[in-house]
């Protein structure tokens, strides 16, 4: 009887590099939360800074989502996950679930990412997505070291982070070094 008045929680898992976090980011996140109850987000890449593609530190990048998320009032149904590149995808999948909470549905829009998962046998959902030429981090990077116009781009409490900690004066640096 009593379970009848149970619920089951659906925790999702969404993995992003966040470099920087940005509003494609954004409408993903959204996206799952509309079909499960909990979303783990998986921060990739997390040994990894003062790159070109990886120019922001693990702790800027939670920064990023914490501000971006409570400005949306998302943050009481995430939970962050920082998980190191691993060489081999087949481990790359136990380096996840061994660093998250459970989780029963994967969100994403990698179609690598998509395929391990799927193997391991866990529910698999493609993210649609909307304007991917602008809504990438490449992209972003790209018009910060050209000086256009990035910040419609990103979420505006991202944008503001990005400049208290002079993130575009940090990408312009790391693309001249080559």
């Amino acid at each position: 009887m009593i379970s009848r008045w149970l619920t089951v929680m659906r925790t999702g898992l969404f993995v992003g590099r966040f470099q920087p976090f940005h509003d494609g980011h954004l409408q993903a996140i959204k996206f799952a939360l509309m079909k499960v109850d909990r979303l783990v987000i998986v921060v990739g890449s997390s040994q990894r800074d003062h790159e070109k593609r990886n120019p922001f530190t693990l702790g800027e990048r939670l920064e990023m989502l914490w501000r971006a998320l409570k400005d949306e009032g998302l943050l009481e149904r995430i939970v962050t996950v920082p998980v190191p590149d691993v060489e081999n995808h087949a481990v790359w999948v136990r380096t996840i679930e061994v660093s998250s909470p459970r989780f029963e549905v994967v969100f994403s829009n990698d179609p690598l990412t998509l395929l391990l998962f799927k193997e391991e046998g866990y529910e698999t959902v493609e993210v649609p997505l909307q304007n991917r030429a602008l809504y990438m981090a490449t992209e972003i990077r790209r018009r910060m070291v050209g000086d256009e116009d990035w910040e419609d781009l990103v979420p505006k409490p991202v944008a503001e982070y990005l400049k208290e900690i002079d993130g575009v004066g940090r990408v312009k640096r790391i693309y001249r070094m080559g």
